[in-house]
């Protein structure tokens, strides 16, 4: 008979396989925004002495000829203008920012530019990075589980960066250095939780009154027996990023939001992906017995 925990972590198995594929369509459809540390380009800072709306900046910027920028407004009222080398060059940026300071009287806060190369590189090294970390973890697993757990443990890891990723390309806010680390920290952070759990169903299987019991329930058991930890560990965790998130500024936003939804999906994938897929691997006590070789028994029978 079926539990409502297995009912619970079989609905929560299902909806994580939909937000992957969410995730992959918002991806393959809309794309990821890429922020200056990658693409390179012109951010300008923008203070104004009175605000203006969004619509209002967008018209002026466009009446002085800048084209295909990302404008957005900071957490302390100043205005953030993003050129890809691509749509401008400095003496357009230096004509416009003029013009600016002339008709609205706006007073430049910051002005920097990252050439493309650089931004090509930091993709590789960040690519390299993760697909590193990735790599550690899944020879991490396979020398720490039995391979059911493992094979878990890595779906659930890879499920928690798509489904970032697929927030981001949702959302089209700018993936940059800040979120790449937010997302090597996540995969840290998910793998935790997964070993916990996994590390509880494999002492459940070895104790005598759990090892005719169905996998089932030994699953269920297992998390009952660490949901104060993750709980604890997850709302203490989100506390901290909210916290980030709210008083970090507008540098910080993106990181924060990374990790939000990391921690959330996080915590969802090591209860209901994780934990759950090995019940359909057909994982049991068994599999933790190894044959003896008949080498090994025959020298066992010696005198």
């Amino acid at each position: 008979m079926t539990s409502k925990t297995q009912k619970a972590r079989f609905v929560g198995l299902i909806s994580g396989l939909l937000l992957v594929l969410a995730s992959l369509i918002a991806i393959t459809q809309q794309g990821i925004v890429l922020g200056q540390d990658f693409t390179g380009g012109y951010v300008t800072v923008i203070d104004l002495p009175k605000q203006k709306s969004h619509v209002e900046m967008q018209k002026k910027l466009a009446e002085l000829g800048v084209q295909n920028a990302r404008i957005s407004l900071q957490n302390d009222g100043s205005w953030r203008v993003f050129q890809t080398p691509q749509s401008t060059d400095e003496t357009h940026v230096k004509q416009w920012i003029e013009g600016l300071e002339t008709q609205w009287q706006a007073s430049v806060l910051d002005a920097s530019y990252l050439g493309a190369q650089v931004g090509n590189e930091l993709i590789e090294q960040g690519g390299l990075a993760g697909i590193f970390a990735l790599i550690s973890i899944l020879i991490y697993l396979a020398f720490r589980f039995e391979w059911r757990l493992a094979v878990s443990a890595s779906i659930a890891l890879f499920h928690d960066v798509i489904v970032t990723l697929g927030l981001f390309a949702i959302t089209q806010v700018e993936f940059d250095l800040t979120v790449l680390a937010a997302l090597l920290a996540i995969i840290g952070y998910s793998l935790n939780d997964s070993i916990v759990i996994g590390d509880r169903v494999r002492e459940l299987l070895f104790e005598e009154q759990w090892k005719t019991s169905p996998v089932g329930n030994i699953i269920d058991q297992a998390i009952k027996d660490s949901m104060s930890r993750t709980l604890i560990t997850s709302l203490t965790t989100l506390t901290t990023v909210l916290a980030i998130w709210w008083l970090g500024g507008a540098g910080l936003n993106s990181f924060a939001m990374a990790l939000c939804c990391g921690i959330l999906i996080g915590t969802l994938s090591s209860l209901a992906i994780s934990a759950t897929l090995p019940q359909f691997l057909g994982l049991s006590f068994n599999n933790y017995l190894k044959e003896e070789s008949e080498a090994a028994k025959q020298q066992l029978a010696e005198p």
